[in-house]
């Protein structure tokens, strides 16, 4: 059920665990605690209707699906799932198929995170009763070093300052949020890395111009084309750093978008109306450990993925699970290993797709860096993995996240 919080500050309420935070980890991690009968809150600065609608990244890895059917959370993404099994590279005029189903026995699948977020609210507060309490402003949490830490926040309707009082908290709010900040900076560590390359984010009311995801590796700056509905497709081009959506007026987004997707054979893009345009900071970083005391951190607010390698909804994913079965383990039978196992468990992964995706952006971005050598060294990683079938399983393990954790 959704709720609007307006409890008095003079009665705190109780909980077992506060989950901060209504993305892909938040709602994966309060599904799995709502399933084992753990007691938990979610708090959302946003409305319901705000956070089923942002548009955001939308392939998921086989092995998440896998996992996220294993609990009954993935009915409506499997009635209308696209499945992918192949991508794309064009350079240097040429198309060049890559098979990565072939060649691994995995696959991506298509359900942009909109529609799995809402499928998580309607699962968790609709069909299992769960609470989420919904526009809440001033999140604060406190006493983390203790074994009653609580989570304040004001009440969207009445002004009233309310306290949950938990035992632990999640801390799922994103890169953006506030649970980071209570990490005490003499015990955490925040890895970052900039790849000095800006993206503009596009969504066209046009269907996909392609078959698979494509990837153009252009002079001019890097393109891609990503599929997310039989109507509607994302497009990414390389721009400078901080650039303003305003200078991209749609006659050279189109313009651009041609010229960097050009090769031979290929079918023309379809242009329709742009209706998302905005410049994306393609920046990483790592907060390790993944927690302290009684607050852990799930999804991007532990660790933030530029979109190169599409890992971030699947990175959030896994640390749910994670967590999840953590707290369940620890509720169900005292067994706490999960818990203070669960920084390192998560990393191991995370620091995988960080390497992943540094090494991603310079097949993209190499080309148009202006340097020769990293220019002629990215197209060398690419014809690599194109021409050697040991590149190739290696490239695509990594592509689609193969692991048999889930």
């Amino acid at each position: 059920m959704t709720a609007d919080a307006s409890v008095p500050s003079a009665f705190p309420q109780r909980t077992r665990v506060v989950v901060v935070g209504a993305g892909p980890a938040g709602l994966t991690l309060a599904n799995i605690l709502r399933a084992a009968s753990v007691d938990c809150v979610v708090l959302e600065t946003e409305s319901r209707e705000f956070i089923e609608q942002r548009p955001r990244a939308g392939f998921l890895e086989e092995w998440a699906v896998r996992a996220l059917d294993g609990r009954g959370l993935a009915d409506g993404l499997l009635k209308n799932t696209v499945a992918h099994t192949e991508c794309e590279f064009r350079f240097a005029g040429e198309r060049h198929r890559f098979p990565y189903a072939d060649v691994s026995g995995h696959r991506h699948y298509v359900y942009p995170q909109p529609l799995l977020v809402t499928d998580l609210v309607r699962e968790y507060a609709d069909v299992r009763g769960g609470e989420i309490r919904f526009g809440v402003r001033d999140v604060e949490p406190a006493g983390i070093d203790t074994d009653r830490p609580s989570v304040t926040y004001t009440d969207p309707e009445t002004g009233e300052r309310v306290r949950i009082d938990c035992e632990f908290i999640a801390g799922c709010d994103g890169a953006r949020g506030v649970t980071r900040d209570c990490l005490p900076s003499e015990h955490v560590t925040i890895a970052r890395h900039d790849f000095g390359v800006g993206w503009l984010a596009l969504l066209a009311e046009a269907p996909p111009s392609s078959d698979c995801v494509v990837f153009g590796i252009h002079p001019r700056g890097f393109a891609g084309h990503m599929a997310r509905s039989p109507q509607v497709t994302r497009y990414y081009l390389e721009c400078p750093p901080g650039d303003d959506p305003e200078n991209w007026p749609d006659e050279r987004v189109w313009a651009e978008l041609h010229e960097r997707l050009a090769a031979d054979g290929a079918q023309p893009l379809t242009e329709g109306r742009l209706i998302e345009k905005r410049v994306l900071a393609m920046h990483n970083y790592v907060v390790e450990p993944m927690g302290h005391g009684r607050l852990y951190l799930a999804g991007d607010s532990a660790h933030l993925l530029a979109p190169i390698g599409a890992k971030g909804m699947n990175l959030a994913i896994h640390d749910s699970l994670l967590l999840g079965d953590a707290l369940v383990a620890y509720y169900g039978k005292g067994d706490d290993s999960g818990l203070r196992g669960y920084s390192a468990a998560c990393l191991r992964r995370v620091w995988q797709y960080q390497e992943f995706s540094q090494w991603l952006s310079e097949v993209y971005h190499g080309t148009s860096s202006g340097d020769p050598f990293r220019a002629g060294t990215s197209v060398a990683r690419l014809r690599r993995i194109l021409v050697s079938p040991a590149a190739a399983i290696g490239f695509a393990e990594l592509f689609l996240g193969k692991d048999t954790d889930y």
